[in-house]
């Protein structure tokens, strides 16, 4: 399978098995807005339930937090995203249509703008002169809509995190070093969307700010590096798809000391080469917490109890957005294999991040199999375990659909679970079989899914 052709593959899988739909599609859809559906949002929140669980109850020196989405417009004052939040804009004047500068310019190979050719229409060097365009999108508040009205929805939900510290620490009588959590929804007016879920307006991050003394920030940068990998690949990535990407001293971030990104291997259009960020780690030294205290007036400064230095924190950030992780873990997935002279299509998911954790399936609807099939579903259900029941079509068959949309596990009821009270279990990955007795296979899936 060519890595041009994955992208295509999981949009069509992603419809097809109620991962992922175009977000108001019988009106044509709205350009890179996407719907998660009923397996799509489970193996979401399954991602999101990983990270919540590893950064937030794992920890003693990370709270939680979820702050709103409209926040006071001076936010994005202190935080520079109403100056210097944009991205550079051209349009095609042949065309009209509108892309990034550095986008445009990756995608077509081309060092200058006049010799780049219009992805949409193919014709070279008719271009506006390039401008800043915000990203932000600008809403109002209230009743009137004048100046005074106007709001922005959130970029990012770092600020959040910010302007609520001394609350957080405060109330959590916390000490530095220490970390606040949160997963929400961001929106960017994004110019030239695209490539599925990887480049979207609307987004949901999973960010925590960890705050430490001045001077210590390199080790505790280092140290966060190693366990936003660590945990990435326990989501089952193949190691040999992730990397660290430095950012060069002259690419960083106004309010940065050092900068990285983990890279995912995607392949085709997305990123450098196929390579995509989906998570960054960041020295935001004390900028944030200097400038909301410049602009709110309050003073933000930790007091060490230990010893009554009074200080602002420098904050080590880790951001990874909860959509790319998505795809990766889809992209990392997703393989073709012949089987019998036919093609397998198969969704290798971790089993604690599969929608799905059994199928149940009937050998056939008499004998009372179909009833045993459907208590042994229903027990599983009350047991906290995912499952599906199918009794429609050949057993290979069910099978198939089940290996497609994920599924690690399919248990099969059948003559001998009649007389002998035993079933099947097959692996979706090695489709190995084992026999074992129904009173075991709460037991045997827990064990095996890790939970």
């Amino acid at each position: 399978m060519a890595e041009h052709d994955l992208m295509e593959k999981l949009v069509s899988l992603a419809k097809r098995r109620g991962y992922i739909f175009q977000s108001s599609e019988i009106y044509g859809g709205t350009g890179s807005v996407w719907d998660y559906g009923p397996l799509g949002v489970e193996l979401k929140r399954n991602i999101k339930e990983s990270w919540w669980r590893s950064m937030v109850h794992e920890r003693d020196d990370i709270e939680g937090l979820d702050a709103a989405i409209l926040m006071h417009p001076k936010v994005w004052e202190a935080s520079g995203h109403v100056a210097e939040f944009t991205d550079p804009l051209v349009e095609c004047l042949n065309c009209h249509k509108r892309f990034r500068v550095d986008i445009l310019l990756a995608e077509t190979g081309a060092t200058e703008l006049e010799s780049a050719r219009c992805i949409s229409c193919g014709v070279s060097g008719k271009w506006t002169e390039p401008r800043n365009f915000n990203l932000m999108f600008k809403t109002t508040m209230g009743p009137a809509e004048d100046s005074s009205s106007v709001i922005y929805l959130r970029p990012e939900t770092a600020q959040g995190i910010y302007v609520n510290f001394l609350n957080v620490q405060t109330t959590a009588r916390q000490r530095i070093p220490f970390g606040i959590a949160q997963i929400g929804k961001a929106f960017r007016n994004e110019i030239t969307p695209g490539n599925f879920i990887f480049r979207t307006r609307e987004f949901e991050q999973m960010e925590m700010q960890f705050f430490v003394e001045p001077g210590t920030d390199d080790e505790w940068f280092e140290t966060w590096k190693a366990a936003r990998m660590k945990w990435l690949e326990a989501l089952g990535l193949d190691t040999s798809r992730l990397r660290f990407h430095q950012h060069a001293p002259d690419k960083l971030a106004h309010y940065a000391k050092a900068a990285f990104d983990i890279e995912f291997f995607f392949g085709g259009t997305i990123g450098d080469g196929g390579w995509g960020e989906i998570e960054g780690i960041h020295n935001r030294t004390d900028f944030d917490l200097g400038r909301h205290q410049e602009y709110s007036g309050k003073r933000l400064e930790y007091i060490d109890p230990a010893n009554q230095k009074r200080y602002l924190p420098y904050i080590i950030e880790t951001s990874v957005g909860a959509d790319r992780v998505t795809l990766a873990v889809l992209a990392n997935g997703y393989r073709e294999e012949e089987v019998e002279g036919e093609t397998r299509v198969v969704l290798g998911l971790h089993p604690t991040l599969a929608p799905l954790k059994v199928g149940i399936f009937p050998l056939v609807k008499k004998d009372g199999m179909a009833e045993r099939a459907m208590s042994i579903h229903e027990k599983l259900r009350k047991q906290g375990i995912q499952s599906f029941y199918d009794e429609s079509g050949a057993i290979g068959r069910r099978y198939r659909r089940q290996d497609e949309a994920g599924t690690p596990f399919g248990l099969t009821v059948d003559g001998e679970t009649m007389e002998g009270g035993t079933v099947t279990i097959r692996d979706r990955d090695t489709m190995q079989q084992v026999r074992i007795s129904e009173d075991q296979i709460v037991e045997y899936l827990r064990e095996q899914i890790g939970r």
